[in-house]
């Protein structure tokens, strides 16, 4: 990992931050929020053992990927253990600040997803935001799988929200333009490898001038995402197409895999 990859370049997200965390990605935050407590089982947790000046005593979370903290500083809200890990410093720092200003008890983590593992620590894991699938190297993918697994404790569960192949293909455009705070973006689109991943191209105009940007996501066929966290070590799998745990079929929304540790742990 000593050639940068396009995700750690720091002006990219700061960029494209108002793009891609607007009002509506905030107004979902407790509904996403709620869907992880449920999903993780941590409603069966003692809510008196989960108050604000104790938050030890709760389940410990970890947010991959956790920008802002947009869902790291509601679970902490909720007396969760939060932990958040995120590659942009500027992300980081903001969230930080959010956190102190509401006396939230969180820890924020710079590090790579490929490099963070606190063994048989936390209850749940989440990557969330369609954050996955990034890596150039696929082998990556399953590094930060496995990291996951490995940070949890038995019978812990891993939660990735990302868009699923069959959604990508089922709604695919060749190109769009929309406006959002205030910018407009051009949005050209094209498969890659016979579907094996997504190429994204955005224009980014702004007071005049322009910048662009262009990557890859992997995409994952709910089947491929299920069989990867399977090989990795997760006892069982569950599959939703959205927050209220609807099915995964033709009207999905999103593709999001829960993986489940089996409660006797034990190596991958």
């Amino acid at each position: 990992m000593t050639d940068k990859e396009w995700f750690e370049d720091e002006h990219f997200w700061e960029e494209y931050a108002p793009i891609m965390f607007d009002s509506q990605h905030w107004a979902e935050v407790p509904l996403v929020a709620d869907s992880i407590t449920r999903l993780a089982q941590l409603n069966l947790y003692d809510p008196a053992l989960m108050q604000r000046n104790d938050a030890a005593a709760g389940p410990r979370v970890l947010d991959l990927c956790c920008g802002f903290g947009r869902i790291t500083l509601e679970l902490a809200r909720r007396g969760f253990a939060a932990t958040g890990v995120d590659i942009t410093k500027s992300y980081l720092q903001t969230a930080r600040e959010d956190a102190a200003y509401e006396n939230l008890d969180i820890e924020f983590i710079h590090a790579d997803a490929r490099s963070f593992t606190r063994p048989e620590f936390f209850d749940v894991a989440v990557n969330l935001y369609i954050s996955f699938g990034y890596f150039e190297n696929p082998d990556d993918d399953r590094l930060m799988v496995s990291n996951a697994y490995d940070s949890l404790k038995p019978g812990g569960a891993f939660i990735i929200e990302t868009l699923g192949k069959e959604i990508a293909v089922r709604d695919f455009v060749e190109r769009e333009w929309f406006t959002r705070a205030g910018l407009t973006v051009l949005t050209e689109y094209a498969p890659v490898d016979s579907w094996a991943g997504l190429k994204n191209r955005w224009i980014l105009l702004k007071e005049g001038t322009w910048s662009e940007r262009t990557f890859t996501q992997r995409l994952y066929a709910a089947s491929e995402l299920r069989r990867l966290l399977v090989d990795t070590g997760f006892a069982a799998v569950e599959l939703y197409g959205d927050w209220n745990n609807g099915a995964y079929d033709n009207r999905a929304q999103m593709l999001i895999a829960v993986g489940r540790k089996s409660p006797r742990g034990g190596p991958r």
